[in-house]
């Protein structure tokens, strides 16, 4: 006996919706205007999502933006990686997380 052919199911990607992109891309764009960073790199992978921020293109990101819907009932599923590796913040809120970037955008006037 033949069996049908299964139907091939593509895995479910995780990536950002157009309001986190929103927010991020307005952070991106006045770094960019500060002329901190210069480049950005998206990645939808099965188990999170990644928005990397470089300063120059073939350098390794300085930070990492990570939507991992896992975590969402623990810590948080956004979260902020250095170059390092290490988690600057985690949280629920997008915009909060992304506040320990913003602090590069705060200089005392001359």
């Amino acid at each position: 006996m033949i069996q049908p052919p299964i139907p091939f199911a593509a895995p479910e990607q995780i990536s950002f919706d157009r309001r986190e992109l929103g927010t991020i891309l307005s952070l991106y764009g006045r770094m960019v205007a500060m002329g901190e960073w210069r480049d950005y790199g998206i990645s939808s992978l099965r188990e999170f999502a990644v928005f990397s921020v470089f300063r120059r293109t073939a350098e390794h990101p300085l930070y990492r933006i990570e939507k991992r819907p896992k975590l969402r009932a623990r810590q948080g599923m956004y979260s902020v990686v250095g170059m390092d590796g290490q988690v600057l913040r985690r949280g629920h809120d997008l915009a909060q997380v992304l506040r320990v970037l913003e602090r590069k955008l705060i200089r005392p006037v001359d």
